[in-house]
This record gives structure tokens, C-alpha cells and sequence, in this order.
């Protein structure tokens, strides 16, 4: 080709891209530098400022359409965001997409950078676009992973602790028809919370803790019941199978007034061995033995259990970032007491001391819901009560999104229940109005109802619990109400409510210390 001939061709060439190739030209490192930065704040603009006016027009429409998807969806879609939240397919797709998305990021800042940078580089400044874009795609790289890592262990999370209801046997959950609001027909749900401790010198698993949480499915307002573990004669309602092996509670008429192996803290252990299927197929019979027994006791439908397994609360705390509680007097570190006069005490390693919005890790919030040694049972079902209040408050968004990963892990440690996938949409919106509800404790009498665990009065407890949930007021308490004593190393007595009565945990677990 003539050079006659190469020279009318440059002179051919459209205005606009001459224009363009000048500006190219003439940019610098540093300018080209900040263009890339800006392309990656708002992709596609880098893309118009290189001269791709379409491409940049279109992958600027997109993110814009998507940003705006995104938020309408997260404001006016809630239950359907609630309902991929909790579909193991949805999660592996929504996994795939936030994957393809930021490697579309990143190919965008890098064809970005090559539009912008200029014609002519150094090699130290050939060297610095490439460190620059590099830092960029590392800073996308690394929220995408984290972002597709938390979906998955949300997947592995759900498909781990709720299993659906095809793949779960349980002999006491409810049929739920529909799926969407199951708590149409349900004015309240009753769910059993079990804690079990099956720990280094334990011979099975014990349910220590057991309590039944009555939740208005309108309001979310919930009604705290606490059970006491050396209950005995614990009741079956006269339909359920189990009555006719117990007809008058479960303890063993020919054995002594004291019977450790027939408290309620030992009915998930034994009552199965010794009646195994009784109540049907089940994945865990042991906690359908208590719902039906609690329900019985208290008067209540018992619709789903959640089971706490103490060795895994130690990691849920942690994974929260510890929760704060107000200690009203010294609470024991381990220890045992093995009775009056017994020179076979375990003493206490060390205690927990009191004070006003105590920071509690893993290990201290678990001794400080567990510890006995020298308290009786009324003080350690109080101070159960606070860390799950504690822990609800705990649980503030920011710990959430940050701390996801490990919170899950702990989680699938830490729960086993019957509730069954097919509806976590709704609990998971039932679960936030209990969070901004009120929480209340329903005081069970115990001088009047159970002067010991061998002769609870189940029948008083009932009518207790059902006047309470109906908001009824209680009778003032004849014996009156205990007086704050010296120090003695024992809770300390805030105001009661009468006999009965329901207490507000805010108040029940706020610093009220022992007198000095």
C-alpha cells in the first residue's frame, strides 16, 4: 500500500475516534487510575468514559435495574425472601448468582481499565495499573466469597437442623395444612425448649433445663413457663398410650418416696428405653414423651420442641460475640453437691461475680444459666430465663451479617427439632415480633402448687397458666411475699409479682443485687 494511499485512509477515519484516541493518549496513569476506581463504583461508566458508549449504556441499565430489583424486593417481598432463605434449592441458586455476579464485576474493571489506561505506559506505570485493578478485584473478590460461603452455610444450616416433613418422622407434630400461614387456626403456638446436657460423667441425656414458651401468633408477645427438674408423677392425658403404663404420673409406686430416675429431667432418657415407639415412629422420642407430659402438666397443647444441646451453646454465645446479663449475686463455676452432711462435695472452681451488665463469653454464659452448687432450682430457672432473653437481644443485625458463618456452624451443634422446613417462612417472621414483643414469665406458686417435687399439683399449675395466657389477674398470695435478706451468697429477692402472676423478664433480670 502507497504511502499516498495509507495517509487517506487516516484521513478517512470518523472524528469521533480520532477525538477519542487523542483524549486516550493524553490521559495519565493517575487520572486513568481514578476512572477505573469510579468504574467500579458504578460499572459501566467505564466503559462510556473509554468510548464503548452502548456496552457502558447497557451495563449501567442493568445495574441500575438490578440495585432497584434488589431493594423492591427486599421492601415489599419479605416473604419471599424469607422463603429462599429457607429452600435449600433456592439457596444453591442464589449461591450460583452472587458467584456469576462478581466475577461480571471484575471482568468489567478490568476491560474497564484496559479502555482507559493510555496508549503509551512505563513500565512502573504498567506496574501500578495492574497493582491498582489487582486491589480491586481482590476487594470484590473477597465480599463475594464471604457472601456465597453465608448462603451455603445457611443451605447446610437448614438441611442439617429442619428437616422437611417427608423426610422426619415426629408422633406428636401437628398436620399443618397450609403452609404459607400456619398459624391461621393457631391463635397460640406452644413450643417445649429442652436443654440437654449429655456431658463428660453423664450417663445418657438429661433434659436440666425444660421450659415451655407460649407465643400469641398475632402479636408475638410470649409467656415463659419454667419446669422443675426433680418433678415426679409427671402426667399423660388419658388418650395418650403412655397412660395406661402410667396412669397416675410417671413414677414407681413400689419404689421409695425419692425417685432421681423418675424426675422429669430423667423422662427423655428412660421412658423411651422403657416403652420404646409407644407414642409411634419418631426421630426423637424422648422430646415427644415431654411435649406430651409438659402439655399434660401445664394444661397446654405442646405443637413443636426445640432442643438445646448445652455443650454447643458454649460455641452460639461465642459466635454472638457474648451477650451481656446483670448478676445479682455470686453464681457457682461447676461443683456438686451431693447432699447434707456429705463430705463428697465438689466444690465450685470459681464463682461469677455480681455486677451490672456483665460481657459473658461462651463458658460463662453457660455456668451462669447451669450453676447450682448451694442455689436451688427457682434462682437457676430465673437466670435461664434471662440468658435466653440475653441471647434474643443479642442477636442485632450487624452480628448477624458479620458473624453468620460462625453462627450457623454453632447452630448445627447446638438444635435438633421437629419443625418442619416446609413452614420456617413463618416462624422466621414470627421470631421478629417476639424479638420486639414482651416477654413475661409466668410465676407457677410454687409454695402452694409443689411444697416438693414428689406431690406437684398439676391441676393448680394448669389453671395458673391458662388464666395467665387469657391476661386474667391472680389472687394475692396469702403467705405474702418474701423480704430481701442479708448476703448469704443466695439470689436476692426483687419485688414479686403476686402469686400466680406474670413477671416482665426486663424487670425479673434487671440488677437487683443481694444487701451488702
Amino acid at each position: 500500500m502507497s504511502r499516498s494511499t495509507r495517509a487517506a485512509g487516516r484521513r478517512s477515519a470518523p472524528k469521533a475516534n480520532r477525538s477519542r484516541h487523542k483524549a486516550h493518549r493524553a490521559r495519565t496513569v493517575s487520572k486513568a487510575i481514578g476512572l477505573t476506581l469510579v468504574s467500579a463504583l458504578i460499572p459501566g461508566s467505564g466503559f462510556v468514559m473509554g468510548g464503548r458508549t452502548k456496552l457502558g449504556a447497557f451495563v449501567m441499565t442493568l445495574s441500575v435495574g438490578l440495585l432497584g430489583l434488589l431493594a423492591f424486593i427486599g421492601l415489599t417481598k419479605r416473604d419471599a425472601v424469607l422463603t429462599l432463605a429457607v429452600d435449600p434449592s433456592q439457596l444453591l441458586i442464589a449461591t450460583a448468582a452472587v458467584i456469576v455476579l462478581g466475577l461480571l464485576w471484575i471482568w468489567i474493571v478490568v476491560a474497564s481499565h484496559k479502555l482507559l489506561r493510555p496508549v503509551s505506559l512505563t513500565a512502573v506505570g504498567r506496574l501500578a495499573g495492574s497493582a491498582f485493578v489487582g486491589l480491586l478485584c481482590f476487594g470484590i473478590a473477597v465480599p463475594t466469597t464471604v457472601a456465597a460461603q453465608s448462603v451455603m452455610a445457611q443451605r447446610d444450616l437448614v438441611g442439617s437442623v429442619f428437616a422437611s416433613e417427608g423426610n422426619s418422622k415426629s408422633a406428636t407434630r401437628p398436620k399443618v395444612e397450609d403452609k404459607k400461614d400456619p398459624w391461621e387456626n393457631t391463635p397460640r403456638l406452644n413450643l417445649l425448649l429442652l436443654g440437654a446436657d449429655d456431658g463428660a460423667g453423664r450417663e445418657g441425656t438429661r433434659t436440666d433445663t425444660v421450659m415451655v414458651a407460649s407465643i400469641d401468633t398475632k402479636t408475638g408477645d410470649t409467656k415463659l413457663i419454667s419446669l422443675s427438674r426433680n418433678w415426679m408423677r409427671m402426667p399423660f392425658p388419658e388418650d395418650s398410650p403412655l397412660h395406661k403404663f402410667y396412669p397416675n404420673g410417671f413414677y414407681d409406686p413400689d419404689g421409695p418416696a425419692e425417685q432421681p430416675e423418675f424426675y422429669l429431667d430423667a423422662m427423655y432418657r428412660n421412658l423411651p428405653a422403657a416403652h420404646p415407639r409407644a407414642l409411634g415412629a419418631s426421630d426423637n422420642e424422648g422430646a415427644d414423651v415431654l411435649k406430651v407430659s409438659a402439655g399434660a402438666a401445664l394444661g397446654l397443647d405442646i405443637d413443636y420442641y426445640m432442643q438445646v444441646n448445652l455443650k454447643g451453646f458454649e460455641s452460639i454465645v461465642d459466635a454472638l460475640g457474648g451477650i451481656k446479663v446483670n448478676i445479682n449475686y455470686k453464681v457457682p463455676i461447676g461443683g456438686d453437691y451431693k447432699g447434707p452432711g456429705s463430705a463428697d462435695d465438689i466444690l465450685p472452681k470459681d464463682y461469677l461475680q455480681p455486677g451490672p451488665d456483665q460481657k459473658l463469653n461462651g463458658h460463662d454464659a453457660l455456668w451462669f444459666a447451669r450453676g447450682r452448687y448451694g442455689l436451688d432450682d427457682a434462682s437457676r430457672q430465673e437466670r435461664q430465663r434471662c440468658t435466653i432473653h440475653a441471647i434474643v437481644g443479642s442477636a442485632n443485625p450487624t452480628t448477624l451479617v458479620t458473624k453468620y458463618q460462625q453462627i450457623a456452624s454453632a447452630s448445627k451443634k447446638l438444635l435438633q427439632t421437629d419443625i418442619p422446613q416446609e413452614i420456617l417462612p413463618a416462624f422466621i417472621e414470627l421470631g421478629l415480633k417476639v424479638k420486639s414483643a414482651k416477654v413475661t414469665n409466668i410465676d407457677l406458686d410454687k409454695k402452694k402448687n409443689f411444697p416438693s417435687g414428689q406431690h406437684p399439683n398439676y391441676e393448680a399449675m394448669a389453671e395458673i397458666v391458662q388464666n395467665a395466657i387469657a391476661n386474667k389477674k391472680p389472687v394475692a398470695s396469702t403467705t405474702g411475699t418474701p423480704t430481701r435478706k442479708p448476703s448469704t451468697g443466695k439470689p436476692a429477692t426483687p419485688p414479686k409479682p403476686p402469686a400466680g402472676g406474670t413477671e416482665d423478664l426486663a424487670d425479673a433480670c434487671a440488677y437487683h443485687p443481694a444487701n451488702p
